[in-house]
């Protein structure tokens, strides 16, 4: 009888000499290693470029705790009155404390934030703050000298919507609401009731400019993709000449033209479809706004429909036509499916640019053509009112998303392509 075959008894041992569990465990850590260094450039420049920004901007949008740090025993004190009878020397003690240990920059930043609950806060602090190291009991007689708005109620009333450290006073004021005294929502009063139609106009600009590049792309891409290719290639430099050219030279280059004595109007009356008293008004107003956008947004259409169109054979069309159909029904029932994912593609990127640009309606709008892009703008530089520029700014993206969702549910994200 042949002899039973020996059995290996411990680990298994490669040529190197070192144990194979062990060597399969660093060959795995190091391509674990390699992978992460191929994946960190892109996710570093995801987290500082977006998330770290859209973070910050969802955290200023509610963020009151800087008039909280500043005036602590002020808002405890407020906390204690009764809201009907004027403030006490308790108060008027409370917020000399404050004023007198905080640093001037905070009061300063402070007092801009009081102005926008109350506008007269700013000089009122400011006027006092300047006094305060001179003041000494009664208090309340040294505010009042100081300055005598100390006994209207209404300012020390509008504390109360400050006193929370995170509020949703700046997504109120963001669509014509805010709080009152006691924390309750309602509405600003008429004269200043903006920004629900700025957001209306915005949406409504954004949808006729997608539209309207649609229209006019749609034809020129069919042309690019179907003629021969040295016309196709002098027409697709046409096409991306103008991202060659300063979008400040073309907007004023348009508003040459646009101006009621300008080429389109000139054109109009020599050709006598206009008379010289009847020149359209196309500066500075919401046509104006409309017609600039859609000439500098058309491009980011034609070239998504573009490069979804040069990839259909052209056969589709002529089989179309040899199983009896018409030219016309061959291309709306064969041809055009085939390109609704370039036009899904050209429609979120014209739309999404759109909604959120303020350079074009600054320049041609003017108070007709503003959206809301140029309110974000104003409040980022000139009010410096950063929570309701925040607030703007993060409706923006959720209205982005909510149409980004729609897209979605009717075309799919799946099927949309850029070639």
């Amino acid at each position: 009888m042949s002899a039973a075959p020996e059995t290996v008894s411990g680990p298994l041992i490669t040529a190197d000499g070192i144990p194979l569990k062990e060597s399969l465990q660093k060959s795995l850590r190091r391509s674990k290693i390699r992978a992460a260094l191929l994946v960190a450039p892109p996710l570093l420049f995801l987290i500082f470029l977006f998330v770290i920004p859209i973070g910050n901007m969802l955290t200023r949008s509610v963020d009151d705790k800087l008039i909280n740090q500043v005036l602590p025993n002020t808002f405890e004190a407020f906390e204690s009155w009764d809201k009907v009878s004027e403030p006490d020397e308790t108060m008027f003690a409370a917020i000399y404390q404050d004023l007198k240990a905080a640093d001037k920059t905070d009061i300063g930043k402070a007092s801009v934030r009081m102005n926008y609950a109350k506008p007269g806060w700013r000089s009122l602090v400011k006027r006092t703050a300047r006094k305060i190291k001179k003041m000494e009991p009664p208090y309340k007689e040294a505010f009042l000298k100081a300055d005598d708005r100390w006994t209207d109620n209404e300012y020390w009333l509008s504390l109360g919507i400050m006193k929370d450290k995170r509020t949703m006073g700046y997504y109120l004021n963001a669509v014509d609401r805010t709080y009152d005294f006691d924390k309750n929502v309602v509405h600003v009063d008429e004269n200043r009731k903006v920004y629900n139609l700025l957001w209306w106009r915005t949406i409504q600009v954004s949808i006729i400019v997608t539209l309207a590049c649609l229209l006019l792309a749609y034809p020129v891409a069919y042309l690019l993709a179907t003629l021969p290719m040295r016309i196709a290639n002098l027409l697709m430099i046409c096409v991306l000449m103008p991202f060659w050219t300063s979008l400040l030279v073309r907007i004023v280059a348009w508003m040459i033209m646009l101006q009621q004595n300008g080429v389109v109007n000139d054109t109009l009356v020599a050709a006598g479809v206009l008379s010289d008293e009847n020149r359209l008004a196309m500066m500075y107003n919401f046509n104006g706004t409309v017609i600039v956008m859609t000439q500098i947004l058309l491009p980011f259409m034609i070239l998504p429909i573009f490069s979804v169109m040069k990839t259909i054979p052209p056969s589709y069309m002529k089989a179309a036509q040899n199983l009896g159909a018409t030219p016309t029904l061959a291309f709306i029932r064969v041809y055009m499916p085939q390109t609704i994912p370039g036009i899904g593609a050209g429609c979120i990127l014209v739309f999404i640019v759109a909604i959120g640009y303020y350079i074009t309606p600054e320049l041609v709008g003017g108070k007709d053509g503003r959206l809301i892009g140029n309110m974000v703008a104003y409040h980022m530089q000139r009010s410096l009112n950063w929570g309701l520029a925040a607030a703007m700014g993060t409706i923006l993206l959720i209205v982005i998303l909510i149409f980004y969702w729609i897209y979605d549910k009717i075309i799919g994200i799946d099927n949309m392509k850029m070639g």
